[in-house]
C-alpha cells in the first residue's frame, strides 16, 4: 500500500495491513473534547483494548507534530487527554493543523477521510453530528453527514447525538443517499437512548449481512458511506424524557450565552454531564465500547469477504 505522504501509521496498525488484519479506526474527538480527564483517556484505552479482544486493530486517528497519526500510543493519548488547545479537525481544518504542527483531534468528518486515506473501512464512535436544533434559521449542520455522502467508510455509531434534531438528520443522510442499518431493532438509535421512534432504512443484526450489503454498495460504484446504528445496551440507556429535559434546558443555556458552532456539542455534553450527576457520562462510555464489539466485528466479516 503507497501511503499519502501527510500519514503516519504505528507499528501495530502498519503490521496489521502487512498481514491483512481487520483494522477500526477511532476518533479522537472523544478524547479532547467529548469527556473530562481522566475518563477521556481510560475510555480511550478501554475501547482499543476492547476493539482487539473482538478481533481487530484499533487505530485511533489525531494530528500530531505535522503528521495525521494512525494509530496512537500511551503517551500521545495522554497528550490529546490533557490538552487544552487542541484543535476540533473536520474536513476544512485538516490542512491547517498540518501545516501549523498544532495538536488536532478528529471529528467524525475528518477521521473517516483520514480512515480512507490509510484504507480502512470500518471507524466507530460514540455517536454522529447531524442537523441541529434550529437549522432552519442557523443553518448549523454538521459535516459529518456531507463526509458520510462522500467518503467509502462505514460507521458504527449509537445513532446520532440527541441534542440534534434526528429527524432532520435522517431526513438529509436520505436525500444524500446514505444508508442507515439499525441493529437490534428497527429504531434509528437515539445515543442515550434505544429509541428515537424513527425508523432506519434497513435492519441487519449481523456482521456478515453488513459487510455484504457494504461490499454490493461499493461494488455498484456508489460512493459515500454507511451508518451502522448500534443502540445502547438495555441496562445503561436513559429514559428520553429524561435526557429531552436535560437538552431543552442546557440547549436555552448555551442559546442565553452565545455559544455556537464548534462550541455547541462539547458545551451541551458536559452541561447534560452535570445535570445528570454524571449518569450521563456513564451511558457515554458503555455506548463507546458497545460500538468498538459491533465494529471489529464488522472489520472482521469485511476482511473474511477478500
Amino acid at each position: 500500500m503507497t501511503l499519502n505522504p501527510h500519514l503516519e501509521l504505528s507499528p501495530e496498525v502498519a503490521q496489521a495491513h502487512e498481514q491483512g488484519r481487520p483494522l477500526v479506526a477511532l476518533e479522537s474527538t472523544i478524547i479532547s473534547h467529548g469527556m473530562p480527564y481522566p475518563q477521556n483517556v481510560q475510555t480511550a484505552r478501554e475501547v482499543e483494548a476492547t476493539v482487539r479482544a473482538h478481533g481487530a486493530v484499533p487505530a485511533t486517528i489525531a494530528v500530531l507534530d505535522g503528521k495525521i497519526r494512525v494509530g496512537l500510543n500511551d503517551a500521545q493519548l495522554e497528550l490529546l487527554g490533557r490538552s487544552s488547545d487542541a484543535l476540533k479537525l473536520s474536513r476544512r481544518d485538516l490542512p491547517y493543523a498540518l501545516v501549523s504542527g498544532k495538536v488536532g483531534a478528529t471529528t467524525v468528518a475528518a477521521t473517516m477521510i483520514c480512515a480512507h486515506l490509510a484504507g480502512i473501512q470500518v471507524f466507530v464512535t460514540g455517536g454522529i453530528g447531524g442537523v441541529h436544533r434550529g437549522a432552519e434559521t442557523s443553518f448549523d449542520i454538521s459535516a459529518d453527514l456531507q463526509e458520510l455522502a462522500r467518503t467509502p467508510v462505514a460507521v458504527v455509531c449509537a445513532g446520532a447525538k440527541s441534542i440534534l434534531d434526528l429527524g432532520l438528520t435522517l431526513e438529509y443522510l436520505e436525500t444524500q443517499g446514505v444508508p442507515v442499518i439499525a441493529r437490534e431493532q428497527d429504531e434509528f438509535a437515539a445515543f442515550f437512548s434505544r429509541s428515537s421512534g424513527l425508523k432506519a432504512d434497513f435492519r441487519m443484526d449481523e456482521a456478515a449481512d453488513q459487510a455484504a450489503f457494504l461490499r454490493a454498495k461499493w461494488a455498484l460504484g456508489l460512493g459515500g458511506g454507511a451508518v451502522i446504528s448500534n443502540p445502547v445496551p438495555p441496562e445503561h440507556e436513559l429514559p428520553a424524557a429524561l435526557i429531552d429535559g436535560y437538552i431543552s434546558q442546557a440547549l436555552a443555556e448555551a442559546r442565553a450565552q452565545g455559544i455556537s458552532g464548534k462550541a455547541v456539542t462539547p458545551y451541551l455534553l458536559a452541561r447534560i454531564k452535570t445535570l445528570s450527576d454524571g449518569r450521563s457520562l456513564a451511558t457515554n462510555i458503555a455506548l463507546v465500547l458497545n460500538n468498538a464489539r459491533a465494529g471489529a466485528a464488522l472489520a472482521a466479516a469485511l476482511g473474511a469477504d477478500r
